[in-house]
């Protein structure tokens, strides 16, 4: 192995060694005029005088030798080979003329841009750079000559600005060695003021065994007294026998009333004898292990690790909503810095700019207000006493196309109460099947008639562009969504009439509700039709190609149910499209009769459930009116 002088990266030579390498004539070529400039070694002698040699005056490159002038005459005679030589100034490296390729010693001619090598017309033929981009030698001079030319002009150029990078560096230099020797005091004091708690807790701890010790001593001291004053002579005994020697009825009484007493005691404690404190200090061991893994564990603070984006919870409707999580073997984050930024506006001269939340708390984010038809990128960074730690990945979202309606679901008109459950907060609606399915499924060969549920939003538009969300059940049997004209629903579902089995369905997945009408004349009703985890994109819907793309679905086929359907309504314009809510891919477009309000509806045939997308800020208060009730908006 041997290190590269460029990048201090092992090379590997192979078994040739330094042979296989080509030869650095331009840098040998420095050496030499920087030793000629400033005369290292002094005079070149000639290498084929007698002793003592003359001063070299010519050079043989052929020969590889230096001479003076008549011993170049001698060795270079006239009619012979070697008068062919041209001489060269005397030098102590000699080199060839031309660069020659280490593996066939030819001279090279071409350069390989795909390997970055110099090669000659042997290695240009053979397979090592069969299929590489070969060019002659002269281009890739002219190339890199110009490259490095503009690269030494631009260097030359902006001498202050260099400068500038040094007093940079310096003043960097400087303040590296005061802030270490900041960090180095700051450790210091740390570290001695952990000493100095341990040493007051090692003082503490000391005293209160030294206070135990006391106690139990002199416990322990006087019970040695009370049982020395039992011994035979002395103390209580020896009391014992004097009174036990008066022969005065009265005082003895007197006297051995009370003495018994102590008597009673010493004689049940010596039958009872058991010390009067105890000599080990078990209670007094500590456990340090925590403290010591602690104290092993101790290191510098780290600055938190890049967080991760949670693109399950993370997404855009009226508001973004953005959360992430740390990883989890991070440092922890005291707070967050969130940054976002348009994608979709003209990039302007300078860095990117990105709009900031500072000292962000806890793991999510709101944003608010976000612009619609827009795409945004988010990202996040955590920050501690440590400093600033790396962004998270970027994440885009797409923001819906027009401002998001927010609405509640009234099923008080046109539904089967019996039949559709609706939440208590409104935003979600389930239909169970009951006997008219049942009843039909006794009837399918002779033909079957289904009851459509309906549920309408408590809201009308009746201006601008809106936007709304939501999701269908998967095992939905046949659902529809979409928005229709309020008097027209009305008309249609008041009396909750019985229509024909969707296996039998004219409309093919989009219900006009103007079958009999004229061509000009746009439908009342604009519905998508889902069932099965499928979406029906029927013949009778027009597919917007500006819309779906290229690739987008066509008319008269099926396609996945996405996890969330969006509808965009233009009043204005009279058109409705229908969008997944995830990627915001068009499905479909449809024309709509906007003469008059126009509200969300949903039908269901057979069982089916139905969840709105819940908004992410605030819902404002609302009033309008449909149907003769009133309602809040």
């Amino acid at each position: 192995m041997f290190p590269c002088p460029a990048c201090q990266g092992d090379v590997e030579l192979g078994e040739r060694g330094l042979a296989g390498l080509f030869r650095n004539l331009t840098l040998e070529r420095v050496v030499e005029r920087y030793r000629q400039s400033v005369s290292v070694g002094g005079a070149i002698l000639c290498q084929l005088c007698k002793p003592p040699p003359l001063e070299a005056t010519k050079g043989c490159t052929e020969c590889r030798a230096t001479f003076c002038n008549e011993c170049f005459k001698l060795f270079h005679p006239w009619g012979t080979q070697k008068a062919q030589h041209e001489p060269t100034l005397p030098t102590l490296s000699f080199r060839p003329k031309g660069l020659m390729c280490p593996d066939h010693k030819e001279e090279v001619t071409h350069y390989c841009k795909t390997c970055q090598r110099l090669v000659c017309q042997l290695c240009r033929v053979r397979r090592t750079h069969s299929g590489h981009k070969i060019t002659p030698v002269l281009s890739a001079y002219q190339a890199l000559k110009d490259k490095l030319t503009k690269s030494l002009t631009y260097i030359l150029g902006n001498q202050d600005t260099v400068q500038t990078q040094i007093c940079e560096l310096e003043e960097a230099v400087r303040h590296t060695e005061v802030s270490g020797q900041q960090a180095k005091e700051e450790v210091s004091q740390l570290v001695r003021g952990l000493g100095a708690v341990l040493e007051e807790k090692r003082a503490s701890l000391l005293q209160a065994i030294e206070e135990c010790q006391q106690e139990r001593l002199a416990r322990l001291s006087a019970q040695i007294q009370e049982h020395r004053s039992l011994l035979d002579g002395s103390g209580l005994v020896g009391y014992a026998q004097e009174v036990l020697k008066e022969t005065d009825q009265p005082c003895f009484v007197q006297a051995a009333k009370q003495l018994h007493n102590r008597i009673a005691r010493a004689t049940e404690a010596l039958q009872t004898f058991r010390p009067a404190a105890s000599s080990s200090f078990r209670h007094c061991q500590l456990d340090v292990g925590r403290e010591m893994k602690l104290l092993t564990e101790l290191n510098f603070l780290r600055v938190p690790e890049a967080p991760v984006i949670d693109t399950q919870r993370t997404f855009a409707y009226d508001q973004i909503f953005l959360c992430w999580r740390l990883p989890p073997h991070s440092p922890p984050a005291w707070h967050y810095t969130v940054e976002f930024r348009r994608t979709d506006v003209p990039a302007q001269p300078g860095p990117t700019r990105w709009q900031r939340r500072e000292e962000v708390r806890g793991t999510s984010a709101l944003l608010e207000n976000p612009d619609t038809g827009s795409v945004y990128v988010l990202r996040v960074r955590g920050c501690n006493k440590a400093g600033y730690g790396e962004y998270s990945e970027d994440v885009h979202l797409h923001t819906p196309p027009a401002p998001v309606l927010h609405f509640f679901l009234d099923s008080r008109w046109g539904a089967s109460r019996e039949r559709l459950a609706i939440s208590k907060d409104q935003r979600a609606v389930r239909s169970v099947p009951g006997l008219p399915l049942l009843l039909a499924a006794d009837r399918l060969l002779t033909g079957c008639h289904l009851s459509v549920d309906v549920v309408l939003g408590d809201v009308a538009v009746t201006q601008g562009r809106s936007y709304w969300a939501c999701a269908v059940d998967p095992a939905s049997y046949l659902v529809k969504v979409g928005v229709g004209l309020e008097s027209k629903l009305q008309e249609s579902f008041q009396g909750a009439p019985d229509v024909i089995s969707p296996r039998y369905d004219p409309d093919s997945g989009h219900d006009s509700g103007a079958e009999d009408a004229t061509v000009e004349a746009s439908p009342p009703f604009a519905f998508l039709t889902i069932g099965m985890g499928k979406i029906l994109l029927g013949s009778g819907a027009s597919s917007n190609a500006g819309l779906t793309g290229r690739d987008g679905p066509t008319a008269g086929c099926t396609v996945p149910l996405p996890p969330r359907l969006g509808i965009c309504l233009d009043y204005e314009r009279g058109r409705v499209s229908f969008l997944d809510a995830v990627s915001f891919r068009g499905l479909l477009e449809c024309p709509l009769d906007c003469s008059g309000p126009v509200c969300p509806a949903f039908c269901f045939i057979g069982g089916g459930a139905v969840q709105l997308q819940e908004p992410v800020g605030t819902k404002p208060e609302r009033k309008v009116t449909i149907g003769g009730f009133a309602k809040l908006d």
